[in-house]
């Protein structure tokens, strides 16, 4: 029996996405998405706060270029991807963990509403290339 690796979220993206150009001339784009639970009452009474998680979100490819081209600070979307762990180490030799979402959909969505006519699916799936993400 195979295994499933799935994720999806529907947030805000954080600040605007960071595009780069790796050396063997594929995009990749990185950006953060805030998915947000909102408050509640429980049924003993006790008060929930709101409770904002933020997500490290990768796109490669095409994907990455139109993430480029139509993502901003605010933009809601609906991410659908693969969760990745990776390790490197930073310019001090210290290992450093990193949890991400590789995106394989982008839906852009409008004001929490159904879906717009923008859709984009990934077609590059980087494998061994991740390590050679630029951060």
């Amino acid at each position: 029996m195979g295994s499933l690796n799935r994720a999806t979220l529907i947030g805000n993206v954080g600040k605007a996405p960071d595009v780069k150009t790796l050396p063997n001339g594929t995009k990749v784009a990185q950006f953060s998405l805030a998915t947000t639970e909102p408050a509640y009452t429980a049924q003993n009474g006790q008060q929930v706060e709101a409770r904002t998680e933020w997500h490290s979100i990768v796109a490669w490819a095409g994907l990455a270029s139109i993430v480029e081209r139509f993502l901003q600070q605010g933009s809601q979307v609906y991410i659908e991807g693969k969760i990745r762990y990776r390790q490197y180490e930073n310019q001090q030799q210290q290992k450093r963990y990193v949890t991400e979402i590789i995106a394989d959909n982008i839906v852009l969505l409008k004001n929490g509403e159904a879906p717009q006519q923008q859709q984009y699916a990934g077609a590059y799936s980087p494998g061994a290339n991740a390590d050679e993400l630029p951060y």
